[in-house]
């Protein structure tokens, strides 16, 4: 992972690689500080403090999900608040995901990482001892603007650090959050069995790995130059460029081969370009990923409870849902690479859907009998994701672009996704079944397939700027 590569020292950090939404943030964050270690312990540190971190982002949600009807029971919890619960992580990342780079610009990635996983350690510690719902709603909200921190500034870390190895070190932290959510699912219910104090100490017992892993995020936060004002005065003149020049460089037109020369307006970032919402793909993209994040959240929220509705034990509903999202983490890495040898991503939209519908109507009509079967296909569907993430970075042709399509998209995406587990929510407690909102589930599943066949078309929005 870090032994030839541990030598290297590239000028910049601006490697011209790596995810969608990484390219625009690590280019206003990292100022030329961002060489590998001179040494492979320092960059192991780094690399294990990363996976631990990522290892976080989904244990609030996840171990929820596995004790949702404890929780419910111990706090007088109704269908609806349960589905305001299950809403509160895309409402946090769509209101305080923006906020990170500025913090990241302010105090350094490296401490507000630090910083976001003691609001997750504190959260996940604090909320199951609260008196009432409202207590248990706020710090989960404070476990969750942790993790929407960690999730703007993971990638922008991997290029701070790594610039000579984005790839890799994505699909390490990628891996390491999709474990982190399949491990917290299937082991929640064990353990608060074997702790033999019910739901409280299963959900309180994760805080203890936020805590650890913000051990060496505190060191980390200490190094000499990951502080913004001691980088700027240790950094050579050559390294740290003006404004105005960063945004030059950010501008450039990508010169990949598909790629045409884009517009001039559509290169720059003033008040003379385009609003980005006048692109019919950038609505489609930002639709596609709303509605692909309503199922993953309430898949992440509610499926462990629809396994034992049916009457499947606790501890196998977990493993039930365990299995749903591992299954993100092969696709995480065979979907990007699928999408980018292909001139139009629609037939993989249609297929995902299609694996979706059929895992929906296996729930329905079966959902013990094929257990398993539905929680692959499931996961399947749930793979989405990186594929959204994709297509972002192929429907844009300039450096701005991808920043400007892909903050619209996830911003624009994660309020669309809020109301869908309120509406689950509200419908399982006014039937007190699960037949219509899976139901609800499989119909927002034509509306996902018809905006990623019109997001996977082989076009950019540069171009509709254009036309326009």
């Amino acid at each position: 992972m870090t032994g030839a590569a541990a030598g290297k020292e590239p000028t910049t950090a601006t490697a011209s690689h790596g995810t969608p939404h990484s390219d625009g943030t690590a280019h206003r964050i990292v100022t030329g500080t961002a060489r590998p270690a001179a040494s492979p312990w320092p960059r192991r540190f780094l690399a294990l403090g990363l996976v631990l971190a990522a290892f976080n982002l989904r244990p609030a949600v996840t171990s929820l999900g596995s004790l949702m009807e404890e929780v419910r029971d111990g706090l007088g919890m109704n269908g609806t608040v349960a589905g305001l619960l299950t809403s509160i992580p895309s409402l946090c990342f769509a209101v305080l995901g923006p906020a990170a780079p500025r913090l990241a610009r302010r105090w350094g990635p490296a401490t507000v990482v630090c910083a976001g996983l003691a609001a997750i350690a504190t959260g996940l510690a604090l909320r199951p001892f609260v008196a009432g719902v409202g207590g248990f709603l706020l710090l989960s909200a404070l476990a969750l603007a942790g993790i929407a921190v960690g999730n703007v500034l993971m990638p922008v870390v991997v290029k701070r650090w790594f610039p000579d190895r984005v790839g890799p070190m994505t699909g390490l932290y990628s891996m390491a959050l999709t474990g982190g959510a399949a491990v917290t699912v299937a082991s929640t219910v064990p353990l608060a069995d074997a702790m033999g104090g019910g739901w409280r100490p299963g959900l309180a017992v994760w805080a203890l790995l936020a805590l650890a892993a913000a051990l060496p995020w505190a060191v980390i936060a200490r190094r000499p130059g990951e502080r913004p004002e001691r980088a700027a005065k240790e950094a050579p003149a050559t390294e740290t460029a003006p404004e105005g020049a960063e945004r030059a460089r950010t501008t450039t037109p990508n010169t990949a081969p598909h790629s045409a020369h884009a517009p001039r307006s559509a290169d720059v970032t003033d008040a003379r370009a385009p609003r980005i919402t006048s692109s019919p793909t950038a609505w489609a993209l930002a639709v596609f990923f709303g509605l692909q994040a309503t199922g993953a959240y309430i898949t992440m929220g509610w499926m462990p409870q629809i396994f034992r509705d049916a009457g499947v034990s606790a501890s196998t509903a977990g493993l039930l849902a365990a299995v749903t999202m591992l299954m993100g983490v092969p696709f995480s890495f065979l979907l990007p690479r699928l999408a980018a040898r292909m001139r139009n991503q629609g037939p993989l939209v249609v297929a995902l859907v299609a694996c979706g519908l059929a895992g929906y109507t296996g729930l329905w009509l079966a959902p013990v009998g094929g257990s398993w079967v539905w929680a692959v296909l499931l996961g399947i569907a749930n793979s989405s994701f990186p594929l959204a993430l994709t297509m972002i970075g192929m429907r844009a042709r300039t450096g701005a672009g991808v920043v400007r399509l892909s903050a619209f998209a996830q911003s624009v995406g994660y309020l669309i996704s809020i109301p869908g587990p309120l509406l689950v929510g509200r419908l399982y407690q006014q039937t007190g079944g699960w037949g219509l909102p899976i139901a609800l589930l499989a119909a927002l599943m034509v509306p996902q397939a018809v905006a990623g066949v019109l997001a996977g078309r082989n076009r950019s929005v540069e171009d509709e700027f254009r036309l326009r």
